[in-house]
């Protein structure tokens, strides 16, 4: 049971996280380093971290995180699902908490591609009247 861990896979935007979890000595590492030096901003770890706070077992797990696409913000969102999923395949007596915390759901928001015609998405190119 010491070396058994459990792995919740999340994704938000361009971003992938493959998370894993189990007992032992509180340590958050993401690809390698520090979840603070990684993401940087205190509200991305947060946001990160966001299913340990509900599940309240923060300094009772262990967690390694593999994270590639997207940017920070993408990255976070990506680790908290990950984190969550492997939460309830901890212990699935959790799984009401956090899909009450909106934790489970994965966020579907994508960047709109670029239509021709026009500068970006939406944005159009200045008009001249002469």
């Amino acid at each position: 049971m010491a070396d058994e861990f459990f792995i919740g896979t999340g994704r938000r935007k361009e971003a992938t996280a493959k998370v894993r979890i189990r007992r032992g000595k509180a340590s958050i590492k993401v690809n390698g380093s520090d979840i603070n030096s990684y993401l940087c901003r205190g509200n991305l770890v947060m946001h990160a971290l966001k299913p340990v706070d509900a599940a309240e077992l923060a300094g009772k797990l262990e967690i390694t995180c593999e994270t590639h696409g997207g940017g920070l913000s993408g990255q976070a969102g990506a680790i908290s699902l990950g984190l969550a999923r492997a939460l309830v395949k901890y212990d699935a007596q959790l799984r009401p908490v956090l899909k009450r915390n909106g934790l489970l759901t994965r966020d579907s928001r994508m960047v709109e591609r670029k239509k021709y015609g026009k500068v970006k998405a939406r944005k159009r190119f200045q008009f001249s009247k002469r």
